[in-house]
C-alpha cells in the first residue's frame, strides 16, 4: 500500500502522460515515512463510455482513488490527502486551463480484516 488508481474520460487519452504524475506522487507518499516504497503502486484505466453533465463530447473528467492500509492517524491521512490532491490539480493545470474538467480525489483505508495480499518486493528496498 498505497495504491494510486485513475480512472479517466477516453478524450483526454492524448493530453495526459501519467508517469509523471506516478512519479510525483510515489515520491512524496514515500517521502512522508508512513508508505514503505515496495508497496507503492499506479495504475491509469481510460474510461471510453462516459458522460459528463449535459454530454458536450469537450467535456472531460478525472477521478483519483487512494487505498491506503489501515492504522495511520487521521492527521497524517488528512495531510496527505490534500497534499496528494495539490500535487493531481497542478498536474492537471494544462487540461483545466484550456478546457472543462472534473477532477476528484478520494483516500480510502482499507479494513485490516478484509485486505489481503503478498508482496516479495519489500525486501529490495529493505536497506533504503
Amino acid at each position: 500500500m498505497p495504491h494510486f488508481i485513475v480512472e479517466y474520460s477516453g478524450n483526454l487519452h492524448d493530453r495526459l502522460e501519467f508517469q509523471s504524475l506516478f512519479s510525483r506522487l510515489h515520491e512524496y507518499v514515500v517521502s512522508t515515512g508512513a508508505f514503505p516504497i515496495g508497496g507503492v503502486r499506479s495504475r491509469a484505466i481510460r474510461c471510453d463510455d462516459f458522460r459528463v453533465a449535459d454530454g458536450r463530447e469537450d467535456f472531460s473528467f478525472l477521478n483519483l482513488t487512494l487505498k491506503i492500509g489501515h492504522g495511520r492517524d487521521m492527521d497524517l491521512k488528512k495531510e496527505v490527502a490534500e497534499r496528494v490532491f495539490d500535487i493531481l490539480c497542478d498536474w492537471m493545470k494544462p487540461v483545466t486551463d484550456t478546457s472543462y474538467c472534473q477532477i476528484s480525489f478520494e483516500m480510502t483505508e482499507l479494513d485490516p480484516v478484509l485486505k489481503f495480499n503478498r508482496n516479495n518486493i519489500h525486501p529490495l528496498f529493505a536497506d533504503t
